[in-house]
């Protein structure tokens, strides 16, 4: 098991979520029943794909030694994290702005490696 997962989420949404202290999902989690994470080695695409683009959005760090993961396949059958419960605030280690560089593709942090060629 990853011991971090990463959840991208629109700004406003994930600053009214910790508000609150916590995150029950963005749109796509709601209708699917669990929130729908990446792994480290999964998130540059994840964002490529769904958030081309889109500014003003946050990379959550999720720690998962606490929390019941489900792994299941998905895109290309790789198996991605799922959490079918509301994410409390005290799982989250850091919470990361994703800035659109000049060619507007999505900056990450050195533990993310954007697989994709300019």
């Amino acid at each position: 098991m990853e011991p971090y997962i990463y959840k991208i989420c629109p700004a406003d949404l994930w600053e009214k979520a910790a508000s609150k202290g916590v995150f029950k999902g963005a749109g796509i989690d709601l209708t699917d029943g669990y929130i729908h994470f990446s792994t480290a080695d999964q998130v540059a695409e994840t964002a490529d794909l769904h958030f081309s683009g889109l500014d003003d959005l946050m990379l959550v760090k999720v720690k998962t030694d606490a929390l019941d993961i489900k792994w299941e396949a998905s895109r290309g059958g790789q198996l991605f994290p799922h959490l079918y419960a509301d994410l409390a605030m005290d799982h989250v280690v850091q919470v990361i702005p994703m800035p659109l560089d000049e060619d507007g593709l999505h900056l990450f942090p050195q533990e993310i490696t954007p697989r994709r060629e300019k």
